[in-house]
């Protein structure tokens, strides 16, 4: 199963760039098929997971995937899931 990965620790401190690189893996999934994205923003103070969700649940965004599973064993790890 192909998949994408996007680890947000460095660019972390650049606004800015998080949403357009969100962007970019989101269309890239769609474009190419890809039936799983893995989101690394980390643990830290939960800030920058919680800037992921919000932009995952934007309504433009939100009808490109499936689901959104958050990993229960690591907190600093999300997986959105495509259905092609």
């Amino acid at each position: 199963m192909a998949k994408l990965k996007l680890d947000l620790h460095d660019i972390c401190k650049k606004g800015y760039f998080i949403e357009s690189e969100l962007n970019r893996v989101i269309s890239e999934a769609v474009e190419k098929r890809i039936a799983l994205v893995e989101i690394i923003p980390g643990k830290g103070s939960g800030q920058l997971k919680k800037t992921v969700l919000r932009f995952l649940d934007r309504p433009d965004i939100k009808k490109l995937y499936h689901r959104i599973e958050k990993d229960r064993d690591n907190f600093g790890r999300l997986f959105v899931h495509f259905r092609h």
